[in-house]
């Protein structure tokens, strides 16, 4: 009964989200709709395939990185600058003993 409460809770909190979302959207136009076809400010960039591997290096760097302390990133850091995202990303895996790499 508890988990059926904390759902429906759960579930009033996204459509009072939801709500609000579009009433900020309606207050923004004058209470106007906007067609489909136009946008509301700026477009995200869409991503090559090249770039989207990059950021998901960098993201996986960050998160080896904020693992680490500072003498650590110092060794990671000179190690990425030298050789690589890829070598310092399996450096700081083996500086954190963990299994996968990546």
């Amino acid at each position: 009964m508890h988990t059926e409460i904390r759902n429906l809770r759960t579930s009033f909190r996204k459509v009072e989200r939801s709500l609000q979302r579009i009433a900020e959207i309606l207050t923004s136009q004058n209470g106007k709709m906007i067609p489909k076809g136009q946008s509301v400010g700026r477009a995200r960039p869409r991503l090559s395939a090249k770039s989207r591997a990059a950021l998901v290096l960098q993201g996986r760097y960050m998160g080896y990185m904020r693992q680490l302390n500072l003498k650590q990133k110092m060794q990671v850091r000179k190690t990425k600058e030298t050789k690589g995202v890829r070598v310092a990303i399996h450096k700081a895996v083996r500086i954190l003993g963990k299994e996968s790499s990546a």
